[in-house]
């Protein structure tokens, strides 16, 4: 297993923040995304709360991608969402980094928006994936060495998934006969 942290945790941990099996999100106000931002060391946001859930359902989308190797369009969502959070380059220690624009209102999200370059950058992004259980879709990272998982567990989402098929395929085969 490979260990990954950093930007991947953060964007992973954003995105969990809405449970689509349990229909819980834990961003229920601005009071809340704003406790949220700062619990992760992001600057607390002010009416941002209909565009962190853009950008967190956007993402959702996009990480449903990082399943196959192919590219990709950005989804409309996360396009959008995108397109309101303004962001610019800084050299910071030789480096360059992106860094919320000027005295945008949106600086937590710019901060969390800054972190799916980095992710690319440090080559985690693709390792950021959503689980293939179409009533689960808990984000995750793919660990594995040759980056295939696609459960966020297998002993719960796999699991769920090969039984269905097994029952699947033996209703297609029809009863069995007597002997």
């Amino acid at each position: 297993m490979i260990t990954v942290s950093g930007p991947a945790e953060l964007l992973r941990d954003f995105v969990n923040t809405y449970d689509v099996e349990t229909d819980t999100d834990d961003l229920t106000s601005d009071h809340a995304l704003s406790d949220w931002l700062k619990s992760h060391g992001l600057e607390p946001a002010e009416d941002d709360l209909a565009l962190a859930r853009d950008l967190r359902e956007g993402l959702r989308a996009s990480l449903r991608h990082n399943h196959d190797a192919v590219t990709y369009t950005t989804p409309e969502p996360l396009e959008t969402a995108l397109a309101a959070i303004p962001l610019r380059v800084t050299i910071d220690g030789g480096m360059p980094r992106l860094v919320p624009a000027g005295d945008t209102p949106h600086r937590g999200l710019a901060g969390l928006v800054a972190m799916i370059a980095a992710a690319h950058a440090d080559g985690t992004w693709p390792r950021l994936k959503v689980c293939v259980e179409s009533t689960c879709q808990v984000a995750f990272i793919d660990a594995s060495k040759n980056r295939s998982r696609a459960w966020c567990s297998m002993r719960v989402c796999g699991n769920r998934t090969k039984t269905r098929t097994y029952r699947a395929r033996r209703q297609a085969e029809g009863p069995e006969m007597p002997a």
